[in-house]
């Protein structure tokens, strides 16, 4: 994965930036636009100026269709795509439960999911994608069918920017249920803090897997629960249940960086041994990275 100082475009994607664009269509413009401007500048120039227009070559291609200018430019080998040809799914899983809601800087979770969400639907739009949307806390809330219709992103869009942090989650069973909607194999984009007992979720998104479907998890995380960095006695809240709990934090920093850690382990491994891609998000983290991940993935998606 590239690092932030690497990344092509990064100024565009800053979250914190995005907070001050009230308007979500904006947002996904702004990033999507940003990042691709970056790639033009950048050596990742598979994901360049046709990325909607060609594939990488892949051993069986038709040579007919190689593009030899392309090859010319670059010295790399891709395939001319035509509309009919690149049509996907993409369906996005957007967690908008109660612990979404947390922030201890300038973006929470769920605001940084629903950049993350709304910039993904805007590039596959761009790649001539049919995008769908399920949102959920403990029921499902917004549900949007994939469409390739003109105006249907709006929909997405707006569907995406009606979220707010629910009361309660039910995240694996929510897999459950999504995967017995789903008709027709695609690429899942499940964003979510994956506050769930890992065993559950793997099994949840192992249904998604083996209908055939790609799978791609975006974890987003707040930096102070990756860090727990705090200084001074205070009282934790779950969101979800309403319990409070007094704590220190130099005596609870080791025993929860534990903690945090085995979770993210087991998510890790569970995603490894099933072919999942799982990426751990923080929300300062500029978005970039996570739409170059989505691009790699869909590349390979035929």
């Amino acid at each position: 994965m590239l690092s932030n100082d690497q990344q092509p475009g990064t100024r565009f994607l800053a979250p914190e930036v995005l907070a001050r664009i009230n308007s979500l269509e904006l947002v996904a413009r702004s990033v999507v636009e940003g990042f691709i401007s970056g790639l033009h500048r950048s050596p990742y120039l598979g994901f360049s100026t046709d990325f909607a227009e060609h594939r990488q070559y892949m051993p069986g291609d038709d040579l007919r269709h190689l593009d030899w200018k392309l090859l010319a430019r670059t010295d790399r080998l891709y395939i001319k795509k035509y509309q009919g040809d690149t049509n996907a799914q993409m369906h996005l899983l957007l967690d908008a439960s109660a612990s979404m809601g947390y922030t201890s800087g300038e973006v929470s979770k769920l605001q940084y999911a629903q950049y993350l969400a709304s910039s993904l639907a805007y590039l596959g739009v761009r790649q001539h994608d049919s995008v769908g949307l399920v949102a959920f806390n403990e029921d499902v809330i917004e549900h949007v069918p994939p469409r390739s219709r003109t105006g249907h992103l709006r929909t997405v869009l707006g569907s995406i920017e009606r979220l707010e942090p629910g009361r309660g989650t039910a995240l694996s069973e929510q897999l459950h249920r999504t995967a017995e909607l789903l008709t027709r194999r695609g690429i899942i984009v499940l964003i979510s803090d994956l506050y769930d007992d890992p065993e559950r979720l793997m099994s949840g998104l192992e249904h998604l897997r083996f209908q055939g479907n790609e799978v791609i998890v975006f974890h987003i995380l707040d930096r102070q629960e990756m860090e727990f960095d705090f200084a001074e006695p205070m009282v934790l809240e779950d969101s979800e249940t309403e319990e409070q709990m007094h704590v220190l934090p130099d005596v609870l920093r080791d025993e929860y960086l534990r903690a945090i850690g085995t979770h993210l382990d087991a998510l890790s491994d569970g995603a490894a041994r099933n072919r999942i891609d799982y990426e751990v998000h923080k929300t300062s983290e500029p978005l970039d990275a996570a739409l170059f991940s989505y691009l790699a993935r869909r590349s390979h998606f035929g």
